[in-house]
């Protein structure tokens, strides 16, 4: 099984690329955004307290959100690989999600690092909150304290997996389809 964390700042476009690595390589997606989204749609307990968090641009608690992965794993033993986009995006995250994954013999193969400059990110996000209606697209100080947040509590996570061998960086301003082959360059690497 390939596990493949998919890494970058809210609006490097790691949602379009997971759905793309999907596509040509076979494996699975998880998002823990679109899960927490789901949540707050059917207004679940989950979702109202994760609403909160969300529209203040805060990150999701730790002990939640490797709830939601640790059932997605349990769900899905059958899968020829994951692309975990956006997770987990702390080191303390990191560090339990190792621990799940050495439970069930698995292991983080490769993190995929999106780097894209902080201006690009913040004209990318709200573009995309022309069309999403998502309130935390919309507001330039809420994406600028998302991008803070990112920054200060998430961007550490990359030196982990550094420090474990499994990083790499991939440039990503271009087109989504350049964006992409450089991203497949790397993967094509791990699966050989």
């Amino acid at each position: 099984m390939l596990n493949i964390v998919l890494f970058g700042a809210p609006g490097c476009g790691k949602g379009t690329q997971s759905e793309l690595l999907e596509k040509r390589f076979g494996l699975a997606h998880i998002s823990t955004g679109e899960i927490i989204r789901r949540e707050i749609a059917s207004a679940t307990p989950l979702g109202v307290e994760m609403q909160s968090y969300i529209s203040r641009g805060e990150l999701a608690p730790d002990a939640i959100v490797i709830g939601m992965v640790e059932n997605y794993l349990a769900a899905n033993r059958d899968v020829k690989g994951t692309i975990f986009d956006g997770f987990p995006r702390t080191t303390p995250q990191a560090e339990a999600f190792d621990k799940v994954l050495e439970a069930i013999g698995e292991k983080v193969d490769l993190m995929i690092y999106m780097d894209v400059p902080e201006e690009e990110l913040v004209k990318r996000i709200l573009l995309r909150g022309k069309d999403s209606g998502r309130a935390d697209d919309a507001s330039e100080e809420v994406i600028r304290n998302r991008i803070e947040i990112y920054n200060k509590q998430t961007a550490v996570v990359a030196e982990y997996y550094r420090a474990q061998g499994k990083y790499e960086a991939v440039p990503s301003l271009g087109t989504i389809e350049e964006v992409f082959e450089r991203i497949c360059a790397v993967v094509e690497r791990y699966t050989k």
